[in-house]
């Protein structure tokens, strides 16, 4: 099955319903005019149920297919936008200041938008649907707060898929592999409190700067001489400050960053070598070092079976030789994690094009990926719930 006439006769329409959501961003839970968007357009398709409110401001729309009684997959898109000031000069960028789509999620809530009119016109397949419309995946694990209210059992899913888009792969193809396909995240800040006093006299102080620019070398330790070379493990320290004026050494420093990771006991490593080498330089130095270290995101682990499945859905969407079956991991964090904790399922990747990085203020997402997107849904749909 190539794409489908209907998802290619469509493109204009659900190109137009991502750039009025790309004109009006929003950002971790507080989705209310996009949700509200989806809620509208999901009734007047004629979903069966459409549930509000889940996970704080997630939806829920519910098909049931024509061919009788059957099991519920769930397809999961993400709705929310970044704090980034938006430089595409599109004629539909972002019209609210420092907020933009630079991650796709517009595209990735119209295309599974186009694939519910679709289901909802056709009902070709046995069971239920339910297009989940989720919430605060840029950090506020709008994912788990949907697990956690209780949607899984309350839509008796079964199995559950999701799907983001890829920059750098070309539209048409797919990426995807079983096993650890996003890493696990984590944020740490690190303070660093001395004894300030002046600049020209540093003999008299316990220097925060000087403590805080070794951990930074340090911490690259944790990939290069504490884990194993075969395993993945980054440690980027991402923000640093200390001080106001040339002639103080300050009081304090503060360090900060994040840890990704594919495997439990690795993030468990890394943590411990963070406090270790924090509490050996405390030490060595005469100064109090505090660690905060917030475990965020779990892997993102595709469960074998499913991946199989939606890999033969995407070859018969694009071509086997449009489908990478068993791409390297990589480091992003993704809040679907909690999803395919609680059920088995696949997170797949769609091609992007040769478009700008994700998180960049000059991304924008590739409308010509759309039927491609739309296609994979309905395949995936009917194949999975056919009669």
């Amino acid at each position: 099955m190539p794409i489908l006439n209907r998802a290619a006769e469509m493109q204009d329409e659900v190109a137009g319903w991502r750039q009025h959501l790309h004109q009006t961003p929003e950002l971790n839970f507080d989705v209310f005019k996009t949700a509200a968007f989806v809620t509208e357009k999901l009734e007047e398709f004629g979903c069966d149920d459409v549930v509000t409110g889940l996970g704080k401001t997630g939806v829920v729309g519910i098909i049931r297919g024509r061919q009788g009684e059957g099991p519920t997959i769930g397809l999961r898109a993400d709705m929310d936008a970044l704090p980034l000031k938006e430089i595409t000069g599109k004629p539909y960028a972002s019209t609210v200041p420092g907020k933009m789509h630079a991650c796709g999620h517009d595209g990735h809530t119209a295309m599974l938008l186009g694939a519910a009119k679709y289901l909802a016109e056709t009902r070709n397949f046995a069971g239920s649907v339910a297009v989940i419309f989720q919430p605060a995946e840029e950090g506020g694990g709008g994912g788990n707060e949907m697990v956690k209210d209780g949607m899984m059992d309350r839509f008796d899913i079964a199995k559950v898929f999701g799907m983001h888009n890829m920059p750098g792969l070309p539209v048409g193809q797919f990426a995807i592999r079983s096993g650890p396909i996003m890493a696990a995240t984590a944020e740490f800040t690190i303070t660093v409190r001395g004894k300030g006093g002046h600049a020209a006299m540093p003999h008299g102080t316990i220097d925060p700067i000087v403590i805080a620019s070794q951990l930074v070398g340090a911490l690259q330790t944790i990939a290069s001489r504490s884990t194993d070379p075969v395993e993945a493990v980054v440690v980027s320290v991402t923000k640093f400050h200390a001080g106001d004026a040339y002639n103080i050494i300050p009081e304090s420093a503060e360090i900060a960053g994040t840890v990704r990771t594919l495997k439990k006991e690795v993030a468990k490593k890394s943590e411990e070598r963070i406090r270790a080498i924090c509490a050996g330089l405390g030490t060595a130095y005469g100064a109090t070092i505090e660690v905060d270290y917030d475990a965020n995101y779990p892997v993102t682990f595709n469960h074998a079976d499913e991946t199989v499945f939606a890999s033969d859905v995407a070859a018969d969407v694009a071509g086997d030789a449009q489908v990478h079956r068993a791409i390297q991991p990589v480091m992003g964090g993704e809040d679907f994690s909690y999803m395919l904790e609680a059920r088995p399922g696949a997170f797949i990747f769609i091609g992007n094009g040769e478009t700008a990085g994700l998180h960049n203020p000059a991304y924008d997402f590739n409308d010509e990926a759309i039927p491609h997107g739309m296609s994979y849904w309905v395949k995936l749909a009917e194949t999975a719930l056919a009669a």
